[in-house]
């Protein structure tokens, strides 16, 4: 990955979608839409392993595209990165080709389960103890990885400067 990434993480209904589009803003930059939500609302969430696979790949063939756009910095809504801690939520197993994933962003933004939940045609687990579960998963793998990471919770305001403020300490960007 030549662009420098952010990228959020974190279980559903946690404002990623609605970050990732005000930070891009305020960077001047472009941000990748979740490819599982599309991938879901195109054909179901009824998933299987293959799915995520799938998942994953239409994820980075789309990263790679958009990379050409970015100005100095790329916003991701998740990765591959969380879609291995949705194999560990769905299925309870891991995925061999999620976990040889390697182009890792270089920041991601723990999204903490602080909003209230809203329901839509492609979420699954509004259950406050499945939200915990799934909460604890990602981040279980972020540190598997060691990957850097900041846990962001709040409000939406809050949560867009507690993100600008970790992506400046990492000095990803001009904040």
């Amino acid at each position: 990955m030549s662009v420098p990434s952010v990228v959020l993480h974190g279980p559903e209904s946690t404002g990623k979608s609605t970050l990732a589009a005000r930070l891009a803003e305020h960077f001047g930059t472009v941000w990748l839409p979740e490819y599982g939500r599309a991938y879901c609302e195109a054909h179901g969430t009824d998933l299987v392993p293959a799915d995520l696979v799938a998942i994953m790949e239409g994820h980075v063939a789309q990263r790679r595209g958009l990379e050409r756009e970015a100005r100095g910095l790329l916003i991701q809504d998740t990765d591959p990165v969380m879609t291995a801690a949705w194999s560990m939520m769905l299925f309870d197993h891991r995925i061999e080709a999620l976990d040889a994933f390697q182009e890792v962003g270089q920041l991601y933004l723990l999204m903490d389960i602080d909003l209230p939940w809203i329901e839509d045609e492609v979420r699954m687990f509004s259950r406050i103890e499945d939200q915990r579960h799934f909460f604890s998963l990602c981040r279980a793998e972020l540190v598997r990885r060691n990957l850097p990471f900041v846990l962001i919770g709040g409000d939406g305001d809050a949560r867009y400067a507690r993100a600008l403020d970790a992506i400046a300490r990492a000095e990803l960007a001009d904040a």
